[in-house]
């Protein structure tokens, strides 16, 4: 019979053919804990009467999400986690500064191609882009996989998308994951594996930001096809059943913007107006890799970003990390006016690291826009790529990136005064880093959230 990858990869592990629909119970090849879940995970190994992981050489701990710590009963609940960790043995362990648990989880080889990996936070679906099946798993679930090795599945039905066509510049790989969630909305794959073809040669990273972003149709999984990582085996097969398929033509495909508070609610940048920002975040285990970092370093390079807008800068690991200080792009992100944080989840989720204000729009690169996910409920987030994120933090609205790219310096600068002017900013038309006087001059300046230039 002809099957879809999460078939393969299900009847594989489960010692028999399967089909969508099917209950099967499976080996686990490794599964995820990080610490935001790790008390009630604890919790739930002691309701079954388990002291010890089933094999402490398949399990990853991470502090990632709230770290550093703080609080104090963050930082009581990290030092329980240490404790635990040392006291079960467990050797992938990667504390407070290392990255985020997806990041590291792929780029360090534990997705094992083939295998079924589960993880206690819902973006687990990134390991897809090695040819894995993830899955998030709530903290109960987690504690029987930890102390059992295995898991039941009901074997999801498949949505096939295909990419044709190549990228333009300025546009990313974010854009044409968005432009799926714009097609398949929240709810569209909801219990299903999203199996992505014609994406299977790009780099790891962008493999990554497809199949993570899977969770935010509803997806129990995502796998890209493909894959250099992936088993001879891993194939579709030909005549497999699919729930539904969809084709995205990149060499059509504009730079996208997902408008608060839904994801799925995405525009083409240029129909969502230019929106005056406060705060602009890169980062997250979306977009936090090094190509990301350089991509808003290639629009930000000897230029300051706008006198009234905060860029929080993140990289998905400390591997990141140090690559983009090693080139020199934190140090181009840095003299632009970026604030670098540890490499980590960082504001993602609104628990650490510049959470959002009331009334603040914040133009993030990370996943999720609904309200109150990133600080304030009263906060406004709208999710763009790398290059839009840096052209907005250098103009202080939501743009399209592509006519900065091709500018000439003059042409450039010119633009970016007209932007600022047209947000309302009178003063603020400087943008070499070499002239900072009338920037910080304007520090005390009318705050504008509209395009309007209305103040509020």
């Amino acid at each position: 019979m002809a099957l879809t990858l999460a078939e393969k990869i299900i009847s594989r592990q489960a010692g028999r053919p399967v089909r969508a629909g099917d209950l099967a119970i499976v080996p686990i090849s490794r599964v995820m804990v990080h610490d935001s879940v790790i008390d009630a995970v604890m919790a739930g190994l002691a309701e079954l009467g388990k002291d010890r992981v089933w094999d402490v050489s398949k399990v990853g701990v991470f502090v990632d999400h709230a770290a550093p710590a703080p609080t104090p009963v963050v930082a009581d609940s990290h030092r329980v986690l240490r404790e635990w960790v040392r006291t079960q043995g467990i050797e992938t362990f990667y504390d407070a500064g290392e990255g985020v648990c997806h990041q590291i989880m792929v780029e360090e080889g534990y997705c094992e191609p083939g295998g079924i990996i589960v993880g206690s936070d819902s973006h687990s679906n990134s390991y897809g882009a090695v040819g894995a099946f993830g899955a998030g798993m709530g903290a109960t679930d987690i504690a029987v996989a930890l102390g059992l090795g295995r898991t039941w599945l009901r074997v999801p039905e498949s949505i096939k998308v295909t990419f044709t066509g190549g990228l333009r510049r300025g546009v990313t790989w974010k854009d044409a994951i968005m432009r799926v969630v714009r097609e398949l909305g929240t709810d569209g794959a909801r219990y299903a594996c999203v199996e992505f073809h014609g994406a299977g040669g790009l780099p790891q990273g962008d493999r990554i930001t497809i199949a993570g972003m899977t969770t935010e149709m509803g997806a129990k999984a995502g796998i890209v096809a493909g894959t250099p990582e992936a088993p001879a085996w891993l194939t579709a097969d030909a005549g497999a059943s699919y729930l539904r398929e969809v084709t995205v033509d990149l060499s059509t495909l504009e730079p996208q913007i997902a408008i608060p508070p839904r994801v799925d609610q995405v525009s083409d940048v240029g129909e969502a107006g230019r929106v005056a920002v406060d705060i602009v975040f890169l980062g997250s285990c979306t977009n936090g890799r090094l190509v990301d970092l350089q991509q808003a370093a290639a629009v930000l390079r000897g230029r300051r970003i706008h006198p009234r807008v905060r860029l929080e800068v993140v990289p998905a690991s400390r591997r990141q990390f140090e690559d983009a200080m090693a080139d020199g792009t934190l140090g181009i992100l840095s003299k632009a006016g970026a604030v670098v944080g540890s490499a980590g989840c960082g504001p993602c989720l609104g628990r650490t690291g510049g959470v959002l204000a009331g009334q603040e729009v914040c133009l993030s690169t990370a996943n999720r826009n609904y309200r109150g996910r990133m600080g304030s409920a009263d906060a406004s987030i709208y999710l763009g790529s790398p290059y839009v994120a840096a052209v907005a933090a250098l103009t202080g609205v939501i743009d399209d990136p592509r006519p900065y790219l091709d500018a000439t310096d003059a042409e450039f600068d010119a633009l970016v005064a007209r932007r600022r002017a047209e947000r309302g900013d009178r003063g603020a038309a400087s943008v070499r880093s070499g002239d900072r006087s009338r920037e910080l001059a304007m520090a005390g300046a009318p705050h504008v959230i509209g395009f309007d230039g209305q103040e509020d």
